[in-house]
């Protein structure tokens, strides 16, 4: 049986800042037609910092759909037309006053692929220079904390971090770490 879904129609529900909506009518591989509900996203990036003691650079934030605080390696969305690499080094510096030597690539996540497209592409690094002044965005409150890798890892397997990103951004960066690979 053929997998591919092929667009019949899409029919736009919302426009907004970072994610739009629509519902779109598919016609399945035996011919039957349904539909799907897609929220399109920009992407994001993600980067695992170590520091010369093999400490994560984690950031601490409010996460308003969980209506929790969070612990996540600094992330952040893509900007249109931006450079994932980029992106990321941007985001290492606004979050943890950063930056970085040994860039090593995670690969790509796709997070929630039953309805959203958002793509998170994650990296590595070691951190080069201290921790400098945060340039945030004005929404944006965060504290920092180092975490030995280590006790990074427990808290993913124990699911103090339900964090997707960052659980494979920490067993990664373990795996390479270990492989002595960064």
């Amino acid at each position: 049986m053929e997998l591919y879904e092929k667009t019949l129609s899409v029919q736009p529900i919302y426009d907004g800042r970072i994610i739009h909506a629509h519902v779109d009518d598919v016609e399945l591989g035996n011919g039957a037609v349904t539909k799907r509900e897609v929220v399109d996203h920009p992407g994001g990036v993600s980067v695992a910092v170590l520091t010369e003691k093999n400490e994560l650079i984690f950031v601490r934030q409010f996460r308003y759909p969980y209506k929790k605080v969070l612990l996540e390696l600094p992330a952040g969305k893509l900007e249109t037309g931006e450079d994932p690499f980029e992106a990321m080094k941007r985001e290492q510096l606004e979050e943890t006053g950063t930056k970085g030597e040994s860039y090593v690539s995670l690969g790509e996540v796709y997070p929630t692929p039953g309805y959203c497209g958002e793509i998170i592409r994650l990296w590595a690094c070691r951190r080069t220079e201290r921790q400098q002044e945060l340039h945030l965005d004005e929404d944006e409150f965060l504290d920092i904390e180092l975490i030995p890798l280590d006790k990074a890892v427990e808290m993913v397997l124990s699911n103090e971090i339900p964090d997707a990103k960052t659980q494979i951004g920490v067993l990664k960066t373990a795996f390479l770490v270990k492989n002595r690979l960064i």
